[in-house]
């Protein structure tokens, strides 16, 4: 047990990415039902502050890392600063370079700090197709580092945030009757991203539904521009989001979704924290590496041919793959993905 047990204070770090911030969420979720009086402060970047705001009892404790606290100089200020709260633990579920180095500081000071295994070489297996099947979730390798510090917790309930207020901006594009569907079409790398011609097509099915209203979301100017080509091209049932709406707000629309489409990336793990079902679209990646989003029924998960093409996955983060995997996504047809949509609306 940590110093002070279910009292203590636990500093829980993940610098980025989005997605992997996200799925803290169920995991802490469930240490402040087990540990009401458990304290609770996450070191992560300031953009990602929104994620947790749905938590009772959590504080978030902004790392510059790219101005305050970048370098090891800027490490050790950290270090200081964090060193004021009075952390009983630390739970690192990041371990790369930076944390490590907070390690060390931490260690001198004879504080215990977990460490995640991040599952490297089971992960090689399965890019190296010496095996195939699915490893242990990223949820369960985080929940895993708090079992070391003697703090388990229960995956297995429904540990979801509650549903947010829609933003003034989006509250007309709502009402008792209408279905609204979220489409995150993009994702860090094109080999992860399903082909916005083919998406049409599951939008040109969509839109038939006078109920259903879709909504887009997206970041980056070049992307808020496809989207809202995207828009323009079908009626008043698609709205591009992207752009129009601060993170907060993008959360509280997402928490609205019937149903949320998504690449391998963060968008799904967003939605997938407020309980909103979650069909993931997947390309040279794979959801047995451990990244599907929270809750989410394996079948939700719609992959590429892996009789076209073997070799997939080819990475767990879809930033490599050999020449001719450019298009595996075009494997999976608009009809495919409206029809998941159907049998998931169906079936709520």
């Amino acid at each position: 047990m940590v110093k002070r047990g279910n009292t203590a204070h636990v500093l829980i770090v993940r610098f980025s990415a989005m997605g992997d911030v996200a799925m803290l969420v169920p995991c802490i979720l469930a240490l402040r039902e087990r540990y009401p009086n458990l304290k609770i402060t996450i070191l992560t970047r300031e953009r990602f502050k929104p994620i947790f705001n749905g938590i009772k009892n959590v504080t978030v404790f902004s790392a510059k890392v790219q101005k305050e606290h970048k370098g090891l100089i800027g490490l050790y200020r950290l270090y200081r600063q964090l060193n004021t709260l009075g952390i009983d633990a630390v739970a690192d579920t990041h371990n790369v370079l930076r944390s490590k180095i907070l390690k060390l500081f931490f260690d001198l000071k004879g504080i215990t700090v977990a460490q995640i295994d991040k599952g490297r070489k089971e992960k090689k297996r399965l890019i190296d197709r010496k095996v195939f099947k699915q490893l242990k979730t990223t949820h369960r390798r985080y929940a895993d580092v708090f079992q070391q510090l003697k703090l388990p917790i229960d995956l297995t309930k429904d540990n979801v945030l509650p549903t947010m207020a829609l933003p003034k901006i989006m509250e007309s594009s709502s009402d008792a009757d209408t279905i609204l569907i979220g489409i995150a079409p993009f994702a860090a790398y094109k080999s992860k991203m399903y082909p916005l011609v083919l998406m049409n097509g599951v939008l040109e099915k969509l839109t038939t539904n006078p109920h259903v209203k879709v909504l887009l979301f997206g970041g980056g100017q070049q992307e808020v521009d496809q989207l809202e080509a995207v828009q323009n091209r079908f009626s008043n049932n698609v709205i591009n989001v992207a752009g129009k709406l601060s993170f907060e707000e993008e959360l509280a629309v997402i928490s609205n979704l019937r149903l949320m489409i998504a690449m391998d990336s963060g968008n799904g793990h967003l939605a997938a924290n407020y309980g909103v079902d979650v069909v993931t679209l997947w390309g040279v990646t794979h959801p047995y590496a451990g990244f599907a989003p929270f809750g989410q029924p394996l079948e939700n998960s719609i992959c590429a041919d892996r009789e076209k093409y073997p070799l997939i996955p080819t990475s767990v983060y879809g930033n490599k793959h050999p020449p001719g995997y450019e298009k595996v996504m075009e494997t999976i047809s608009p009809e495919t993905v409206y029809q998941m949509i159907i049998d998931k609306l169906d079936a709520r």
